[in-house]
């Protein structure tokens, strides 16, 4: 049993590395749109140039996430998220040198490769140390090390930004990769839990010959791939435009738009822990997979799809109403991070896992290629705070409409029934 394999000292010790990894990972995610307002500024970008160079990340990620995940499933975790990082701090030192839109570019394109896998690499590694009763938590804690990574960039970076300029930060970020790479070079290994080891209470050992493109057009796979697609909109949107909305939307200076943002960061982390923790809870009560972690994930999206459109519904809100709207939705839309990992893993057998959460990474992907030149468009046909909060308007539509099909069709139960019927 794969319960006899967990070693809670040493799973929980890989989890904390895992967990600082993702906290760089989001870091370079959020630094552009950290700097947007003075690196527009000084590179005399127009809102939708700036959209294109925010979109930049995404072109390859997908294909490179995919690449990432049949990988994992080949080689060990350890040495993939160690190139990874070294990748990450090698694509910084263009950015804070170069002043070509082609180079920035570039530089940016290869940080998606370098990212792409990162997500289901790191669950991949993690599902080696814990068993199925035991994967919310951990998970939760990595989709909330990309949430403090988002804190803490929101914090410092206008502070650096402000003594030394947009471009250093791009230096202290390529240095913290660097010494994560360290660090895990020295606590870094595979985890003991088997590739068939998957804790579902009916016995996926048998699906392990089901074709991939079998286990692809099944409700539960593709359901999770367009719940974390709306997710990922809204996650690239936010991450591209909200300080910036701050900023230009709302009138706040730069340092003040970062901590406002790290508020926002700030009050979402417990939300998804709490989330995390109750779905676990609910299935130890005896839930099935498809209520406490399916639907609970679906109308968690649906209520940040609402809280998303609020900004235009509601006549004239405030500040305050607007900053509190973000920081629920932002809680309600990660919940998908820690819950869809777990259902995919349910329905995918250990051999093909790699794949599966790769292709549902780089599929959501697409959502970060597309969401930050949209918004781009929407901002520049917009005044002020208006074409900003049409942009996100139209992510909380998306996020409505996921939810209302993911609740509808993810079931992983059911999925490995028919998985099975179907050999």
């Amino acid at each position: 049993m794969t319960t006899q394999e967990f070693r809670p000292a040493r799973a929980w010790s890989i989890a904390a590395m895992l967990t600082l990894f993702m906290v760089v990972n989001f870091a370079d995610k959020i630094v552009l749109g950290l700097v947007a307002v003075p690196m527009m500024e000084d590179l005399k970008l127009t809102p939708t140039e700036f959209g294109v160079i925010g979109s930049s990340f995404f072109w390859l990620f997908t294909f490179s996430g995919i690449a990432g995940g049949f990988l994992a499933d080949r080689f060990q975790a350890k040495w993939l998220l160690l190139a990874m990082a070294v990748i990450w701090s090698v694509c910084q030192l263009p950015m804070a040198y170069s002043s070509s839109i082609a180079v920035i570019i570039a530089a940016r394109v290869l940080l998606g490769i370098g990212e792409g896998p990162a997500w289901p690499v790191t669950v991949h590694a993690a599902y080696k140390w814990f068993p199925d009763e035991k994967r919310n938590l951990p998970v939760a804690l990595f989709s909330q090390g990309g949430a403090v990574g988002l804190l803490l960039s929101g914090l410092t970076i206008p502070l650096i930004t402000a003594h030394y300029g947009w471009r250093a930060s791009f230096l202290v970020l390529g240095a913290v990769g660097v010494i994560w790479g360290v660090l895990w070079l020295l606590i870094g290994a595979e985890g003991p839990i088997g590739a068939h080891a998957q804790g579902a209470k009916v016995d996926v050992k048998k699906n392990d010959d089901v074709p991939l493109k079998r286990l692809l057009i099944d409700g539960t796979v593709w359901g999770n791939f367009l719940l974390h697609f709306v997710a990922y909109w809204g996650l690239a949107a936010t991450l591209t435009w909200l300080p910036a909305y701050f900023q230009k939307g709302l009138g706040y200076d730069n340092i003040a738009a970062g901590r406002i943002y790290g508020i926002v960061v700030g009050v979402s982390i417990p939300l998804v822990l709490i989330a995390s923790i109750l779905s676990q809870k609910l299935l130890n009560k005896g839930w099935s997979s498809r209520n406490a972690r399916g639907r609970f994930a679906s109308a968690a999206l649906m209520i940040a799809g609402v809280l998303m459109m609020m900004m235009m519904m509601l006549k004239d809100p405030s500040n305050a109403m607007r900053i509190g709207f973000f920081a629920v939705s932002l809680g309600c839309t990660t919940a998908i991070y820690s819950l869809g990992p777990a259902m995919l893993a349910q329905v995918a057998p250990g051999s093909k896992r790699g794949a599966v959460l790769a292709l549902d990474n780089s599929i959501a992907a697409l959502a970060g290629l597309l969401a930050p030149p949209i918004l781009g468009k929407l901002i520049q046909s917009g005044t002020g705070a208006g074409g900003y909060e049409m942009g996100f308007f139209v992510s909380g539509v998306l996020m409505i409409l996921g939810g209302i099909i993911g609740w509808m069709v993810v079931n992983p139960e059911g999925s490995i029934l028919k998985l099975a019927k179907a050999r």
